[in-house]
């Protein structure tokens, strides 16, 4: 088995736990087994199914409203498809409102210099490829909205590892670990850092999620989730 890289007492960036005497916020009760709760996935889609059919009346028009400010904002597309990899390293098409201009794939490569994560990840603070209402889709975190349809397809989850854009085959052994898990719209990183973390640390916490999870634990991520985005603490 692939051993997982752990730190000894916090992030250095955020102060996030991983190993303290009395535990992390997020662990489960020491007596209480991963896995042990055999209705987990079932209750987790009914969660991701119920959850989401409630909040389309509210964000299918707010999706067209933001969608309809994209396009007057800038000529291309309102939505941006992204090929992501999901659960056991398949890859899929995420949803998003479009937040950059439309060749801002192809102007990647003239700004990689300034790339301020380790490769593969790609982050540019006040990234000129964005356009203004890209700008405030991303504080707000609107531009995510879209992938309610990407959960009810079932290729996302409400809580879980955010996709990445590169596939598992640039992934170090231990990175691995994420693949067990569906991929979620917020997860526990997304709390501790959001952004602002590097892959390496974006992992170890999503590897800390896999092995601590329950209803509770994703309860706890959502209500958490809601006090990030409105503070937009950490967004891009």
């Amino acid at each position: 088995m692939t051993s997982i890289p752990l730190r000894s007492q916090s992030n250095a960036a955020t102060g996030v736990p991983y190993h303290t005497r009395r535990g992390p916020w997020y662990a489960r009760p020491a007596h209480v087994a991963p896995g042990s709760d055999r209705a987990y996935p079932a209750l987790k889609r009914a969660l991701d199914v119920a959850a989401t059919s409630v909040m389309l009346p509210v964000v299918l028009p707010l999706v067209a409203m933001c969608a309809v400010l994209v396009k007057l904002d800038s000529p291309g597309p309102m939505f941006f498809l992204q090929v992501r990899t999901g659960k056991g390293g398949r890859r899929f098409k995420m949803l998003k409102l479009r937040t950059m201009h439309a060749n801002a794939e192809e102007l990647k490569q003239q700004y990689m210099h300034m790339n301020e994560l380790s490769y593969p990840d790609f982050k540019i603070h006040d990234d000129p490829r964005m356009t203004r209402i890209g700008r405030f889709l991303r504080r707000s975190s609107l531009d995510e909205l879209p992938q309610v349809v990407n959960i009810l397809r079932g290729e996302m989850s409400l809580v879980g590892p955010r996709p990445t854009s590169f596939a598992s085959s640039t992934y170090k052994p231990w990175h691995t670990a994420r693949l067990e898990l569906q991929p979620g719209l917020t997860g526990l990183w997304q709390v501790s850092g959001r952004n602002d973390l590097d892959f390496d640390d974006r992992v170890r916490l999503d590897i800390a999620y896999w092995r601590h999870r329950s209803m509770w634990l994703d309860l706890r991520i959502l209500a958490r989730t809601v006090g990030a985005v409105v503070t937009a603490r950490g967004a891009a």
